[in-house]
């Protein structure tokens, strides 16, 4: 299973790498906020034909309520990153918008692990880890450069 988490974490990364230019070029056509909302409509569109074909139906969904407020966190999250590169990249680029994207998830994915943040497994910061941080965070800084 670990392959296929690697396996699609990849693709998924080819997709965010496409979503930036996207949505660059969408916002800088209609505006950010209407790209934003748009883009999320589709996303609503395609999960609920998704939600209903995978699972026949809403029968989940009324767990929803009684989930801690927290969890809802990953809609919030997801509009900050996509009005984010929105804007961000008809300004400084598709590299750079993306290196410091994933340089700013990879520091707090490294705080998530490492307090066990929202219920995850705690997993120490190891000198490799650290060192991984540091540098991508060095690459991140040099992609600003042109």
């Amino acid at each position: 299973m670990t392959g296929a988490a690697v396996a699609l974490t990849i693709l998924a990364g080819l997709a965010g790498s496409i979503q930036v230019a996207v949505m660059g070029r969408f916002g800088g056509r209609i505006g950010v906020i209407e790209a934003l909302t748009f883009s999320t409509a589709v996303q609503l569109a395609l999960s609920v034909l998704i939600l209903v074909s995978v699972r026949a139906g809403f029968g989940g969904l009324g767990g929803v309520a009684r989930t801690p407020a927290w969890m809802w966190l990953g809609g919030v999250m997801g509009l900050t990153v996509v009005g984010t590169i929105t804007f961000a990249q008809p300004r400084i680029g598709a590299t750079a918008t993306i290196g410091i994207l994933i340089a700013g998830q990879l520091v707090m994915g490294a705080v998530i692990d490492r307090f066990g943040l929202f219920g995850v497994d705690r997993i120490d910061i190891s000198a490799p880890r650290a060192a991984g941080i540091v540098l991508l965070g060095i690459g991140a800084a040099l992609s600003l450069v042109r």
